[in-house]
Protein backbone atom coordinates (compact mmCIF):
# COMPACT_ATOMS: atom_id res chain seq x y z
CA UNK A 1 0.00 0.00 0.00
CA UNK A 2 1.19 3.38 -0.93
CA UNK A 3 1.05 6.21 1.35
CA UNK A 4 -1.19 9.30 0.60
CA UNK A 5 0.60 12.92 0.77
CA UNK A 6 -1.14 14.29 3.38
CA UNK A 7 -3.35 17.15 1.73
CA UNK A 8 -2.44 19.61 4.88
CA UNK A 9 0.61 19.70 3.53
CA UNK A 10 -0.28 21.56 0.19
CA UNK A 11 -1.01 25.20 0.62
CA UNK A 12 -4.04 26.65 -1.15
CA UNK A 13 -3.20 29.74 -3.20
CA UNK A 14 -5.17 32.80 -1.88
CA UNK A 15 -7.50 34.33 -4.34
CA UNK A 16 -6.15 37.45 -3.80
CA UNK A 17 -2.85 36.88 -4.76
CA UNK A 18 -4.06 34.89 -7.92
CA UNK A 19 -5.28 37.78 -9.01
CA UNK A 20 -2.54 40.16 -8.49
CA UNK A 21 -0.77 40.24 -11.65
CA UNK A 22 -4.50 40.07 -13.70
CA UNK A 23 -5.03 42.36 -16.88
CA UNK A 24 -8.19 43.79 -18.26
CA UNK A 25 -7.45 40.91 -21.19
CA UNK A 26 -7.20 38.61 -18.70
CA UNK A 27 -10.62 39.21 -17.05
CA UNK A 28 -12.09 39.24 -20.60
CA UNK A 29 -10.97 36.12 -21.16
CA UNK A 30 -11.99 34.53 -17.72
CA UNK A 31 -15.95 35.79 -18.42
CA UNK A 32 -15.88 34.45 -22.12
CA UNK A 33 -14.45 31.05 -20.72
CA UNK A 34 -17.07 30.84 -17.61
CA UNK A 35 -19.44 31.76 -20.65
CA UNK A 36 -18.64 29.12 -23.01
CA UNK A 37 -18.22 26.61 -20.96
CA UNK A 38 -21.30 26.38 -19.34
CA UNK A 39 -24.06 24.11 -19.47
CA UNK A 40 -27.02 25.77 -21.65
CA UNK A 41 -29.62 23.70 -19.95
CA UNK A 42 -28.41 25.55 -16.22
CA UNK A 43 -26.39 28.26 -16.77
CA UNK A 44 -24.25 29.92 -13.99
CA UNK A 45 -25.17 33.12 -12.32
CA UNK A 46 -22.65 35.42 -14.74
CA UNK A 47 -23.42 38.43 -12.72
CA UNK A 48 -22.76 36.62 -9.47
CA UNK A 49 -18.97 35.49 -10.55
CA UNK A 50 -18.89 39.05 -12.30
CA UNK A 51 -19.59 40.74 -8.69
CA UNK A 52 -17.30 38.03 -6.76
CA UNK A 53 -14.34 38.76 -9.08
CA UNK A 54 -14.86 42.28 -9.28
CA UNK A 55 -15.04 42.13 -5.35
CA UNK A 56 -11.77 40.39 -5.40
CA UNK A 57 -9.77 43.07 -7.66
CA UNK A 58 -11.14 45.63 -5.62
CA UNK A 59 -9.94 44.24 -2.77
CA UNK A 60 -6.75 43.91 -4.46
CA UNK A 61 -6.82 47.21 -5.31
CA UNK A 62 -7.14 48.54 -1.56
CA UNK A 63 -4.23 46.56 -0.48
CA UNK A 64 -1.72 47.74 -2.55
CA UNK A 65 -2.67 50.92 -1.75
CA UNK A 66 -2.70 50.41 1.31
CA UNK A 67 1.10 49.17 0.97
CA UNK A 68 1.98 51.99 -1.10
CA UNK A 69 0.92 54.75 1.46
CA UNK A 70 2.73 52.77 4.26
CA UNK A 71 6.15 53.17 2.06
CA UNK A 72 5.10 56.94 1.20
CA UNK A 73 4.33 57.75 5.67
CA UNK A 74 8.07 55.56 6.06
CA UNK A 75 9.84 57.63 3.77
CA UNK A 76 8.36 60.78 4.84
CA UNK A 77 9.17 59.68 8.68
CA UNK A 78 12.91 59.33 7.35
CA UNK A 79 13.31 62.57 5.18
CA UNK A 80 11.73 64.18 8.39
CA UNK A 81 14.22 62.45 10.77
CA UNK A 82 16.69 63.29 8.32
CA UNK A 83 16.94 66.97 8.77
CA UNK A 84 17.18 66.56 12.72
CA UNK A 85 21.36 65.63 11.93
CA UNK A 86 22.94 67.94 13.24
CA UNK A 87 20.24 69.15 15.93
CA UNK A 88 20.07 68.48 19.27
CA UNK A 89 17.54 65.99 20.54
CA UNK A 90 16.63 64.30 23.72
CA UNK A 91 13.94 62.03 24.21
CA UNK A 92 13.31 58.50 26.12
CA UNK A 93 15.53 55.01 24.80
CA UNK A 94 13.46 52.14 24.42
CA UNK A 95 14.64 50.94 27.48
CA UNK A 96 12.62 53.91 29.35
CA UNK A 97 15.71 56.05 30.21
CA UNK A 98 16.07 59.72 29.51
CA UNK A 99 18.86 60.43 26.53
CA UNK A 100 19.98 63.32 25.15
CA UNK A 101 22.63 64.30 22.24
CA UNK A 102 23.48 65.84 19.19
CA UNK A 103 22.14 63.38 16.12
CA UNK A 104 24.49 61.93 14.01
CA UNK A 105 22.77 60.37 11.74
CA UNK A 106 19.08 58.10 10.94
CA UNK A 107 18.57 54.79 10.11
CA UNK A 108 15.44 53.46 8.90
CA UNK A 109 14.22 50.37 10.67
CA UNK A 110 11.11 48.29 11.33
CA UNK A 111 10.02 50.55 13.77
CA UNK A 112 10.56 53.24 12.02
CA UNK A 113 13.12 56.27 11.83
CA UNK A 114 15.63 55.87 14.26
CA UNK A 115 18.27 58.84 15.72
CA UNK A 116 21.80 57.16 16.35
CA UNK A 117 23.56 59.99 18.81
CA UNK A 118 26.85 60.99 18.94
CA UNK A 119 27.01 59.30 22.88
CA UNK A 120 26.40 56.34 20.77
CA UNK A 121 23.03 56.19 21.94
CA UNK A 122 19.67 55.40 19.72
CA UNK A 123 16.49 57.02 19.84
CA UNK A 124 13.52 56.19 18.04
CA UNK A 125 12.06 58.97 16.35
CA UNK A 126 8.47 58.49 17.66
CA UNK A 127 10.27 59.11 21.36
CA UNK A 128 11.97 62.57 20.57
CA UNK A 129 11.10 65.14 23.27
CA UNK A 130 12.77 68.21 22.38
CA UNK A 131 14.53 68.98 19.56
CA UNK A 132 17.09 72.49 19.58
CA UNK A 133 19.22 73.86 16.91
CA UNK A 134 23.00 73.62 17.66
CA UNK A 135 23.43 76.34 15.27
CA UNK A 136 20.93 78.32 16.83
CA UNK A 137 22.75 78.16 20.53
CA UNK A 138 25.68 79.02 18.87
CA UNK A 139 24.45 81.80 17.60
CA UNK A 140 22.84 82.71 20.63
CA UNK A 141 25.85 82.34 23.11
CA UNK A 142 28.18 84.47 20.77
CA UNK A 143 25.23 87.24 20.67
CA UNK A 144 25.58 87.67 24.66
CA UNK A 145 29.20 87.35 24.67
CA UNK A 146 29.55 90.26 22.23
CA UNK A 147 26.57 92.43 24.12
CA UNK A 148 28.46 92.15 27.54
CA UNK A 149 30.27 95.64 28.32
CA UNK A 150 33.20 93.34 29.30
CA UNK A 151 34.54 91.35 26.36
CA UNK A 152 37.10 89.21 28.13
CA UNK A 153 36.49 86.20 29.11
CA UNK A 154 37.86 84.84 32.06
CA UNK A 155 36.76 81.49 33.48
CA UNK A 156 39.33 80.75 36.23
CA UNK A 157 37.77 79.85 39.63
CA UNK A 158 38.34 83.03 41.34
CA UNK A 159 36.61 85.29 39.03
CA UNK A 160 33.54 82.36 39.31
CA UNK A 161 33.59 82.81 43.30
CA UNK A 162 34.15 86.34 43.55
Amino acid sequence: MSAIPSVSAATPPSSASAFNDITSEDFIRIMFSELTNQDPLAPNDTKAVLDQISSIRSIESDLKLSDKLEALVSQNELAGAGTLIGKFVSGLSDDGGHVADLVLSVSSTSEGAVLNLASGARLNMSRVEEIVDQNLINDILDASATDSPDTTTNTSADSLTG
